[in-house]
């Protein structure tokens, strides 16, 4: 059996982390193909080394000294390194890159690329197993984008049966050239690794005891989700749920692979599995999770009633193709349409394009509503489920929630709805309570439909 073990962000924090880690390899020699990140926060108020090392990029190129923060980083793998009796010539090496680094030797990639390699070298001594840099196993074409079918060809040729100490976050071009991944990318590389090693397991280590149902700052006792299907998965990632990095789901779900998310600091907590399929039934929580996201506004457009109604959304819709803006979600009426964006997406660009929407389809009004917040309820137990909707729509009406947008996917396994950005921790603990009982269990039984105030 082959698992993917993947440790990231805070859960490779310190020393104290490391030993942990080494614990939960010991336990099980099949987690022995290990993916690390850079080191993440100690503490409240600590800083992730990848930001220390994009700070260092930015001191550079704006001929500022990074003298001291370099210093910083280099202390954090120094003390690692004294407190695990480690013999890689840590501090040789680091002084050799802050050298080159404050002299501007590096790309703002590799520069940045080092937090997940100095962490790989050390944890790969630490836990007795070999180094395999990220160059020789993740493989990118020019563009940035990655070359899944070479890296296949290269887990291949460079992989150790026994297992082996990664780093995440990065690759290279052919020519050698580092490459990264999005932010949180090292979850991506675990994802990939998993797939090309055709491993039976991909377990995810981070600091939370996999997903919650809601965010717990929003939530008081959020209850744990033991089991979420890609698809769910997919849908509250995408509206805000971070645990895991939202790309990381599709190599391990084109090759059929389940993924959990554990926690470092508890490894005997279960967590949260993640797979293609989850079973269905009256025991199965009505609900799986609710997530969300401020920052949005919708560009409301309707159709002067005397044009053609053929084209007017496809022509509408090519303006916000023209200025690179994403369409979030587009509920749509008779002779009108609602376009959400992403309020940073339009920042400098709004009146221009309502502009060109007027010229392009002469439309009878343009309405823009700004300072909205979309909801997702997100549930596989929502499909063919009646009286869903009256009964989460009740209680947001008798909570004092104005809902501005609804919108429901074809597969039905999510709810979407917009609220003033007001009434968004409001309405994320009113639907919570929706489908809770009181002691704050997400239900299984049917709902009964809740009449809002008129």
């Amino acid at each position: 059996m082959i698992k993917i073990t993947k440790f990231g962000g805070s859960s490779v924090a310190d020393a104290e982390h490391f030993k942990k880690i080494k614990g939960i390899i010991d336990a099980d020699p099949a987690r022995r193909f290990v993916v690390v990140s850079a080191c993440g926060r100690r503490f409240s108020g600590d800083s992730k080394v990848t930001d220390l090392l994009y700070l260092v990029d930015a001191h550079v190129n704006y001929h500022v000294s990074c003298d001291d923060l370099l210093a910083d980083i280099g202390q954090r793998y120094f003390d690692i390194a004294d407190e695990l009796g480690l013999t890689y010539p840590i501090r040789e090496e680091f002084s050799a890159f802050a050298e080159r680094a404050s002299k501007g030797g590096y790309t703002t990639e590799e520069l940045v690329s080092r937090g997940e390699y100095f962490t790989a070298r050390l944890m790969a001594e630490y836990l007795g197993l070999p180094f395999i840099d990220a160059t020789d196993m993740v493989a990118f074409h020019h563009d940035g984008t990655l070359s899944m079918k070479r890296t296949a060809e290269l887990v291949k040729k460079n992989a150790r049966e026994g297992g082996f100490v990664m780093p995440g976050f990065y690759g290279a071009t052919k020519e050698g050239k580092v490459k990264l991944l999005d932010r949180g990318g090292g979850d991506i590389s675990g994802s990939i690794l998993a797939q090309c090693l055709e491993a039976d397991l991909y377990e995810n280590w981070t600091d939370v005891s996999g997903f919650l149902s809601a965010d717990p700052r929003i939530v008081e006792g959020a209850q744990p989700i033991p089991r979420i299907t890609y698809e769910e998965l997919r849908e509250l990632s995408y509206m805000g749920a971070s645990v895991l990095h939202e790309e990381a789901v599709f190599p391990v779900r084109d090759a059929g692979i389940p993924l959990v998310i554990k926690n470092t600091n508890a490894p005997e907590d279960p967590g949260t599995i993640i797979s293609e399929t989850a079973k269905e039934g009256d025991s199965e929580p009505i609900i799986t999770g609710i997530a969300g996201k401020r920052g949005f506004l919708a560009i409301n457009v309707a159709r002067d009633r005397t044009k053609s109604r053929i084209g007017f959304m496809r022509r509408a819709l090519s303006v916000f193709e023209r200025y690179g803006v994403s369409v979030e979600h587009m509920p749509t009426g008779v002779d009108q349409f609602a376009a959400v964006v992403q309020a940073s997406d339009v920042k400098d660009s709004l009146y221009s394009l309502i502009s060109d929407i007027q010229e392009e389809v002469e439309p009878l009004e343009i309405e823009v509503v700004e300072n909205l917040a979309l909801i997702a309820t997100v549930g596989r137990n929502l499909r063919g489920r009646p009286g869903i909707s009256g009964h989460l729509f009740g209680m947001l009406g008798q909570e004092g929630v104005s809902v501005r947008m609804i919108t429901q996917g074809c597969d039905e396994i999510n709810i979407i709805i917009g609220v003033e950005e007001k009434d968004f921790d409001l309405a994320i603990k009113t639907i919570y309570k929706a489908f809770s009982d009181e002691n704050g269990i997400v239900k299984t039984s049917d709902l009964e439909p809740v009449r809002a105030p008129f």
